[in-house]
């Protein structure tokens, strides 16, 4: 998953991501890692958080735009 990428690109801290999802820190680190898979609520959340496909997300294509 590209959380981590977009994250760092973006300029926001785990915990800034975490506040604005409404999760914790931990949690974000634990996706990043791979310790833990989101669900499909959370990343759709994710997703919108950065205003890019769930596809782009989760690396099944190399384009952010979210088709329509």
């Amino acid at each position: 998953m590209r959380l981590k990428e977009i994250r760092k690109a973006k300029g926001i801290s785990q915990l800034k991501l975490a506040m604005d999802l409404n999760t914790n820190q931990n949690t974000i680190s634990r996706y990043e890692t791979g310790e833990r898979e989101p669900g499909i609520v959370e990343l759709i959340k994710i997703a919108d958080y950065f205003n890019v496909s769930v596809d782009y997300l989760l690396e099944r294509t190399d384009n952010p735009t979210i088709q329509k």
